[in-house]
C-alpha cells in the first residue's frame, strides 16, 4: 500500500515523533488482537475506547499510532500522530488510497442479500480477474475504509459491501469508495426504528449514487417501486446507466424458469441461452444472482464464466449455510441476520425442500423493526405453512409471538419457546433424525450460531 501516511501534512506530530524515526508502515489495524507487525494502529473512539490499547498495539508490533487530540497527552517516546478525529483520519486515508488505485469498484448495498451478492460477484469475476472483496461484516464506517486499505495495488476489481443504520452513512461510504458499479438488492424494513419508513430506507440506499463514477452503472431491484419511483426525482448524472433485475419481465434481467432441488437452484436468465445453476437454497437467491449477473455482464464477463462462477460459489458463513451434523440431520445456518423478508424467504426455502422427513424451524427475534415489531413477528407466524413444518422453536422476547401463534394450529405441542439455547438444542437433538432438516434464523443480536455449535457435535 503506497503512501499510507501521506496525509501527515494535515496533522500534527508529537514531540516524541519528531525525535524518533518512523518505521515502515505496512497496513492498518483498529484491533490489537489481529494487528500485524508494521501496522499503523488507529484507536477508534467507541464503547471500548481504542486509546486504551495504544501501548499494547506497540507491544504487538505496531509501527505507529494515531491519537485523537481531545484524549489528552499521548504516551511519550512513541511514534504517534495526533489528529482531530481518528475515524475521520481512517476514512481520509481510505479515500486517498482509493484515488491512487487503478482498480474498478463494485459496491453492494440493500436491506437483504448484499453479502450473498458480493460473494456471487466475486466468484464470477475471479474466473478472469484479480478480485478482492469485503471480509466478513467489514461494511460500515470503519469496515469499508479498512477493506479499501487492504487492497493490493494490482487488484483489478474490488467488490465492497456498504452497510448502514442511519441516513447519511451510505453517502459517506460512497464518497470514499467511488464505485463504478452500484447495486441495491432490495428495500426491506430493517432499521425502521432509526429511519422511520421504507421510503426513508430507500432514499438512504440510493445515497450510493453520491460517490459513483459519472459514467457508472446503477443496478437496482426493478420490482421495488420505492426505488424505481424515486430515481426520476433524484439528480442523477445523465451518463449513469440504470439497469434493473427482478421477477417481472419488464426488468433488464429476469428469470423465466427456476427449478429448486435439495442440491441448489437451476434457472434461466433473459439474454442468455443456457441454464445457470448454483449450490444455494431459496428462490430469493435467484434475484441475488440476477443482480450479480447484471454487474459482471457490465464488466464484460462471458456467459460461460458467469456459469462457472455461480456453479463454484462459496458464500460467507451463516447465509443459508448447509452443515451436516454428526448424527446425519442437516443444519441450515442462516443466523447472520434477519428481517421479515429474509425470514420468510428462509422459511419458504426449507418448506419446499424435498427428501426430508421432519422440517424444524428455530427462529429468533428480528430486531430494529420499530413500533410494529410485534406485528412483524405475528406476520411470520401466519406465513408458516404448518402442513410442511414439523416443529417451531423460538428464542427471544419477540419471537415468542411466533411460537405462541402457531401453537393453536396443527403444530399444537410442537411449537415451543425457550429461554436457554442449551435446552433448545437438546430438544432439537431429541426429535431430529438422519433424514431431517433444521433451520436457524434470527437477527445478529440473537447469536443463534451458538445453537448451531451445540447441534453440530
Amino acid at each position: 500500500m503506497q503512501d499510507l501516511i501521506s496525509f501527515t501534512n494535515a496533522v500534527q506530530a508529537t514531540e516524541a515523533c519528531q525525535t524518533r524515526q518512523f518505521e515502515e508502515v505496512k497496513g492498518v489495524s483498529i484491533d490489537t488482537r489481529t494487528l500485524q507487525k508494521g501496522n499503523l494502529f488507529i484507536p477508534i473512539v467507541r464503547i471500548d475506547d481504542g486509546h486504551n490499547y495504544v501501548k499494547r498495539a506497540f507491544e504487538n508490533g505496531a509501527a505507529a499510532s494515531l491519537w485523537q487530540e481531545d484524549h489528552g497527552a499521548p504516551p511519550e517516546d512513541l511514534p504517534i500522530i495526533i489528529v482531530k478525529d481518528t475515524l475521520a483520519a481512517l476514512q481520509h486515508m481510505a479515500r486517498e488510497y482509493r484515488n491512487q488505485l487503478n482498480c474498478k469498484v463494485a459496491a453492494v448495498t440493500g436491506s437483504n442479500g448484499k453479502t450473498t451478492v458480493k460473494d456471487m460477484v466475486t466468484s464470477i469475476l475471479s474466473t478472469t480477474c484479480k478480485v478482492q472483496k469485503t471480509r466478513g461484516n467489514l461494511n460500515g464506517e470503519y469496515g469499508l475504509p479498512l477493506t479499501i486499505l487492504e487492497l493490493d495495488e494490482d487488484t483489478e476489481i474490488a467488490v465492497l459491501e456498504a452497510g448502514m443504520s442511519h441516513a447519511g452513512e451510505i453517502k459517506a461510504l460512497s464518497n470514499i469508495a467511488r464505485p463504478d458499479i452500484g447495486i441495491i438488492t432490495m428495500i426491506g424494513v430493517s432499521h425502521l426504528s432509526n429511519l422511520g419508513s421504507r421510503e426513508a430506507i430507500a432514499l438512504a440506499k440510493l445515497e450510493l449514487l453520491h460517490g459513483m463514477n459519472h459514467h457508472g452503472v446503477l443496478i437496482i431491484n426493478g420490482d421495488e417501486p420505492l426505488l424505481t419511483d424515486a430515481l426520476p426525482k433524484l439528480k442523477i448524472p445523465e451518463a449513469i446507466t440504470v439497469k434493473t433485475f427482478g421477477a417481472m419481465e419488464s426488468n433488464h434481467y429476469f428469470s423465466p424458469q427456476i427449478i429448486e432441488t435439495s442440491a441448489g437452484l437451476a434457472f434461466k436468465v433473459s439474454h442468455y441461452d443456457d441454464e445457470f445453476s448454483m449450490p444455494l437454497l431459496g428462490r430469493h437467491n435467484v434475484w441475488n444472482a440476477l443482480a450479480a449477473i447484471a454487474a459482471t455482464d457490465h464488466f464484460g464477463i462471458s456467459g460461460e464464466n458467469i456459469r462457472k462462477g455461480l456453479a463454484n460459489l462459496e458464500v460467507t458463513e451463516m447465509r443459508m449455510e448447509q452443515i451436516p451434523s454428526l448424527e446425519g440431520f442437516l443444519i441450515i445456518n442462516d443466523a447472520w441476520n434477519a428481517s421479515p423478508v429474509s425470514m420468510k424467504a428462509a422459511i419458504e426455502a426449507v418448506s419446499n425442500l424435498e427428501g426430508y422427513d421432519k422440517k424444524v424451524l428455530v427462529l429468533g427475534d428480528m430486531l430494529e423493526l420499530g413500533n410494529e415489531e410485534l406485528a412483524f413477528h405475528e406476520e411470520i407466524a401466519e406465513y408458516i405453512d404448518t402442513s410442511k413444518i414439523h416443529s417451531v422453536f423460538t428464542f427471544g422476547r419477540l419471537s415468542k409471538v411466533i411460537s405462541d401463534s402457531v401453537s393453536g394450529t396443527s403444530l399444537k405441542g410442537k411449537a415451543k419457546h425457550f429461554t436457554s439455547k442449551k435446552e433448545l438444542a437438546s430438544e432439537c437433538r431429541r426429535i431430529l433424525a438422519s433424514d431431517d432438516v433444521v433451520l436457524l434464523k434470527g437477527s445478529r443480536g440473537m447469536k443463534l450460531e451458538e445453537v448451531c455449535d451445540l447441534l453440530k457435535i
